[in-house]
């Protein structure tokens, strides 16, 4: 009998247990041995396994634990750091589900968390080994908690309360592993409570990792690093292991190795179908595929977009209602050609430093674009990495045109299939829902009706090669849609604007068709193609065209 796939189980004591289908990630534990940092923080985005490998390196090492039978056979055995499996007392914490829409409810699923932990302790926290300060103040926060400031303090102080108790009880010094340590961060800023929370959320870090003298050594995972909170300053061997990092490059996500085992024993193949789908990660160089997609794939044996990214996704569409004209240009070309090359910051999250680099930060760490080459420092060619990602970008754009993501599958649909008519009157309906006609026209005219055209364009980048502002023939065409397939036309797009109140939209129109055939910006291509000319008026359009043939077709 095949062993069954672990379906949203992030608890490695029951998929060992239950005996379902187990990557082997257990060498992660070799190596945050081996590192010996004092605190190591590892950003990934979500469903890369971070609260499973956490899971796995608690079982490991908590003393309170038998895990002999859950890590038979795996990699980590055949190690000399076997030995040391279940010597040391283990902090434990995932604030993976610490998500509220107010700053109460936040705190009471804090409070849930390491009200949790203490539970596990609770004959400890009780010994006479314990000091009776440290005992007193651990058992005060077993009642209902209340906003007032000693409790809170309480609630703040408690990792590192609990420390100084599992060393006193077992005379060893404890590791603290934080699952999602950064979810809280997210969830107060999306939800507009950030300055109520943070000096809770901050205190617990800070006296559990930078001023703990019980403390053994500690992981967090997270999103993000919080960098400019005074978190983590004057920590003298802190490693942070972002995604262009080398450290723990293979142990969240699969690699392409695993995945081909993997598939090939549930009777699939990894084929360029799913490749192009599900691969396209590259974490320290590493080629990485999304775990949780993989998984999902093998179960159904259908390519469907599995990836959710909730909380960020909120995250980042905020981000993107305010960014400035730096990093929509560039967002533009990302949509435009696949990749772009900015100057990004993943050091530091978005809320803290509203700026484009920290934007790109953002999308790197949330798993929205990957790293394909370092420039210098900071300086690096991102890319959409694959097929289900590109699907969330419609959203996203969407979001920042203020329409919706299905009036734009619509819309390039019925370009795709020259369904001229459909085409004009969504995207008449598409100008007409916008909230004002002001939202057209934040940097220039043209362009921003452009903006909104590569927006339903970014639907079609899987069957269209696109170019915009690009030469060809005598001049620049706004948008050259080059099909892949011989089934579909080449497409190219030109914009008119015109601020006349008395205005001829379907003259102008024709206009643009003139310039088309006049400037030959279908040089060079064969096979059935579209000109398209739309002609603007504040909210008003009007689309001419004209479908021509020439050559034999050769794709792009």
């Amino acid at each position: 009998m095949k062993k069954t796939l672990p379906i949203g189980k992030q608890d490695f004591r029951i998929i060992r247990e239950k005996n379902n289908y187990y990557v082997d990630k257990t060498l992660l534990i070799q190596e945050f041995l081996e590192r010996d940092a004092a605190v190591t923080l590892v950003t990934r985005p979500r469903r890369f396994g971070k609260t499973l490998g956490m899971s796995m390196l608690a079982e490991f090492l908590d003393i309170t634990k038998d895990a002999g039978d859950i890590f038979e056979g795996t990699r980590i055995m055949e190690t000399v750091y076997a030995q040391r499996m279940n010597k040391a007392p283990v902090i434990f914490i995932s604030f993976k589900d610490c998500k509220g829409s107010s700053s109460t409810f936040l705190i009471s699923l804090l409070y849930d968390s390491l009200k949790s932990l203490l539970d596990e302790y609770t004959e400890i926290i009780r010994d006479k080994k314990v000091s009776d300060t440290v005992r007193y103040d651990l058992k005060r926060l077993y009642p209902e908690l209340n906003e007032s400031g000693d409790d809170l303090a309480l609630l703040s102080n408690c990792p590192y309360k609990l420390s100084k108790a599992l060393y006193e009880y077992y005379g060893i010094r404890p590791y603290i592993l934080i699952d999602e340590y950064d979810t809280p961060f997210i969830e107060a800023h999306v939800n507009g409570y950030y300055a109520k929370v943070y000096d809770v959320l901050a205190t617990l870090l800070r006296t559990a990792l930078k001023d703990n003298e019980y403390l053994n050594a500690s992981m967090l995972t997270g999103i993000q690093r919080v960098a400019k909170e005074n978190i983590f300053s004057d920590l003298n061997n802190l490693l942070v292991c972002t995604v262009k990092d080398p450290e723990y490059a293979d142990c969240f996500g699969f690699t392409n190795r695993e995945v081909g085992v993997l598939l090939n024993y549930y009777g699939l193949e990894l084929d360029e179908h799913v490749k192009e789908m599900y691969d396209g990660y590259r974490f320290g160089g590493v080629e990485i595929y999304n775990p949780w997609s993989v998984i999902n794939y093998a179960n159904r044996k259908c390519l469907e977009l599995f990836w959710v990214n909730t909380s960020s996704n909120i995250m980042v569409k905020k981000a993107i209602s305010s960014a400035d004209q730096s990093f929509l240009g560039s967002y533009e070309t990302l949509m435009e050609s696949g990749e772009v090359s900015v100057v990004a910051d993943i050091q530091t999250s978005f809320y803290e430093e509203k700026s484009s680099a920290s934007l790109w930060g953002l999308l790197i760490n949330a798993g929205y674009v990957t790293i394909q080459n370092v420039i210098r420092n900071n300086k690096y060619v991102l890319r959409i990495p694959n097929g289900e990602v590109r699907e969330t970008f419609k959203a996203l754009t969407a979001h920042y045109l203020h329409v919706g993501s299905n009036q734009l599958e619509v819309l390039a649909t019925a370009l795709m299939e020259k369904d001229i008519e459909t085409f004009e009157q969504i995207y008449r309906e598409i100008l007409l829902s916008l909230p004002s006609y002001h939202d057209l026209i934040k940097r220039d005219r043209e362009s921003s009706y452009h903006m909104m055209m590569l927006g339903m364009c970014v639907c079609l980048s899987d069957i269209y090669e696109i170019k915009s502002n690009r030469e060809s023939g005598k001049g620049r065409s706004d948008i050259l849609m080059i099909s892949r397939r011989k089934e579909n036309p080449h497409i190219i797009m030109e914009f008119k604007y015109t601020d006349r109140t008395n205005h001829n939209l379907e003259a102008l129109a024709k206009e643009a068709i003139a310039q088309i055939e006049n400037l030959q910006y279908a040089h060079g291509l064969n096979g059935e193609i579209i000109y398209i000319g739309l002609a603007h008026y504040q909210k008003e359009a009007k689309v001419e065209y004209r479908i021509v043939s020439q050559g034999i077709f050769s794709g792009a």
